[in-house]
């Protein structure tokens, strides 16, 4: 479809170049998992060529707006996505279901499509896999980092709550990655 190797091409370097080391978390690591996870969805189920076109898409650029720094990033790279995309040619009607990707990742998830369903759980697909606390981890030294957060006792509320609070969209996810999501909390909650 139109321009995707050029985007992909120009939005991973931006990120690899461009983003703060300081983003233990929201790093291009982060990008390439959640990009990974859709295509392991579009492997799974079936899904037409433009859904699969915009569901990579919408992968690639979701968490761009962290050039610009953390706040409201899901909108500022919305912006940023729409900008390149019209560069590229691509339809305004493709680019406002990228940007809804996008905008739909944002905490708490609000996905309104099956598209966004699939890239809400693949943004937060590790909350449900072996690799949580590897991860977790990054995300607290990113967030301690940007004082978010202070200390580790912090950190695990946080956590708790997060966890509690989170659903995935998805029958794969549901099936596959809650369980294991429990277990984690579970842990959390007894440590």
């Amino acid at each position: 479809m139109k321009g995707y190797r050029t985007l992909r091409k120009l939005v991973l370097s931006e990120l690899e170049e461009n983003l703060p080391k300081s983003l233990t978390y929201h790093g291009i690591d982060h990008t390439l998992d959640v990009m990974q996870v859709c295509n392991q969805y579009i492997r799974r189920e079936k899904i037409s060529e433009k859904d699969r076109y915009l569901l990579r898409v919408g992968a690639i650029v979701h968490d761009m707006g962290f050039l610009k720094g953390p706040v409201n990033h899901e909108e500022v790279g919305a912006g940023m996505a729409e900008s390149i995309l019209q560069k590229l040619g691509v339809d305004q009607e493709d680019i406002d279901q990228i940007k809804g990707l996008v905008m739909a990742t944002k905490i708490p998830q609000t996905p309104r499509n099956y598209l966004q369903r699939i890239l809400c759980d693949a943004d937060l697909d590790y909350l449900g896999r072996e690799d949580y606390p590897e991860i977790s981890e990054k995300l607290y030294a990113e967030l301690k980092y940007m004082k978010v957060i202070s200390n580790a006792r912090q950190w695990k509320e946080v956590q708790i709550d997060f966890l509690k609070a989170h659903h995935y969209h998805t029958p794969f996810a549901k099936k596959n990655r809650e369980p294991q999501k429990q277990i984690w909390l579970e842990k959390l909650l007894k440590s």
